[in-house]
């Protein structure tokens, strides 16, 4: 095998996201669930024999050293393989919407790069440098939709029926350091016990719009654009939230008829509005079960 094409590396959405405390080194405890959404990345990889790695943009201009770049650098070092791979990117996911299109990237690229270079190390290897690159990483390895917990890395896989959700992007960029540093965050709702939320019509709740986004308030204070974005989608669909630290807002859309996706479902009548402000991105998305990918590294 010389390469891979057309790998993708989908987006991700939180359905709720409760800061429920903070640890004495600084990091924000979290409650999330996370859900995979087909607005997605797509890579290529051609395996090179130099050692070099490459990137090539597709679409947009990627920073010179991003997540790609980094995780190809980390799983090159702790295996020693002396292969190397150009890698090329059709960026699509927005930048600064937390919707993990960086972390994505990179965990395509791992799983990617295990093949290509035929290490064929299992999950258990694979999540470790995961982790180092970053707490979204390990998520998007796994495969399934899941329940977070900690600072990201405590994942439990949740079986979520397929839903429509329409995302917008709004033209702003937030950095996440200001969000988690701002005075207006909360930082002690109180944490659910996941059986326990399970065994009280969990999921019913999830897809109703249990939770919040605490991150949401610090971020619109930030940046308008959030808080127009979220009114936007609240008088389209009846409800709105922010993804991660923003900027993206999504709505609940309804659920997807079928048990299987076979690109024939029609999304919702209420659709994205066609004259978003100048340097948006919207798009009506369908929840993924499960990645792409799943199954490209042994559990």
């Amino acid at each position: 095998m010389r390469s891979l094409w057309d790998v993708p590396a989908p987006a991700k959405l939180n359905l709720f996201l409760h800061v429920v405390g903070r640890r004495p080194d600084g990091y924000h405890l979290l409650q999330s669930v996370f859900v995979m959404i087909d607005w997605a990345d797509t890579l290529h990889f051609e395996r090179r024999s130099d050692g070099r790695l490459s990137r090539h943009d597709l679409s947009a201009a990627l920073p010179a050293d991003d997540l790609c770049l980094r995780a190809a650098r980390l799983l090159q070092a702790e295996s020693g393989v002396s292969l190397g791979a150009d890698i090329s990117i059709d960026k699509q996911v927005p930048w600064g919407a937390g919707m993990g299109g960086g972390s994505s990237d990179a965990a395509s690229t791992l799983l990617a790069l295990n093949r290509l270079w035929h290490l064929d190390w299992p999950l258990s290897r694979l999540m470790p440098l995961g982790l180092k690159l970053g707490a979204d990483v390990p998520f998007f390895l796994g495969g399934h939709n899941a329940w977070v917990e900690g600072i990201g890395e405590q994942l439990t896989p949740m079986d979520i029926p397929a839903q429509w959700l329409a995302v917008v992007k709004p033209a702003a960029n937030i950095a996440t350091q200001a969000i988690f540093t701002s005075p207006l965050l909360v930082r002690d709702t109180k944490a659910a016990i996941l059986a326990g939320f399970l065994a009280d019509a969990g999921i019913e709740k999830l897809l109703a719009g249990y939770g919040r986004n605490d991150l949401q308030p610090p971020a619109q204070a930030h940046s308008p654009e959030v808080a127009q974005a979220a009114k936007l989608l609240e008088e389209r669909f009846g409800n709105s939230r922010m993804t991660g630290s923003g900027s993206a807002v999504f709505a609940r859309a309804g659920k997807v008829e079928g048990k299987e996706f076979r690109g024939t479902e029609r999304p919702p009548m209420a659709t994205i509005p066609a004259d978003l402000p100048p340097g948006w991105a919207g798009r009506m998305c369908r929840s993924l079960e499960l990645h792409p990918l799943a199954g490209w590294a042994s559990s």
